[in-house]
């Protein structure tokens, strides 16, 4: 029981690590870009917003 609770624990340290150090890379080595959604990716409704029957929906 012992083995696999001291494995286990291994693996996790080791796991760790190898993110650390490949959490660090990344920040390092790419620029921070932020994409702005544009106008035309918004939905567009196909019913006139003043129509008084709501495309057939009462």
């Amino acid at each position: 029981m012992k083995f696999i609770v001291r494995t286990a624990v291994a693996a996790l340290v080791l796991t760790g690590a190898f993110a650390s150090t490949q959490i660090s890379s990344a920040a390092t080595s790419t620029s921070a870009k932020v994409t702005v959604a544009r106008n035309s990716a918004m939905p567009v409704p196909r019913c006139a917003p003043d129509d008084p029957n709501a495309c057939g929906m009462k």
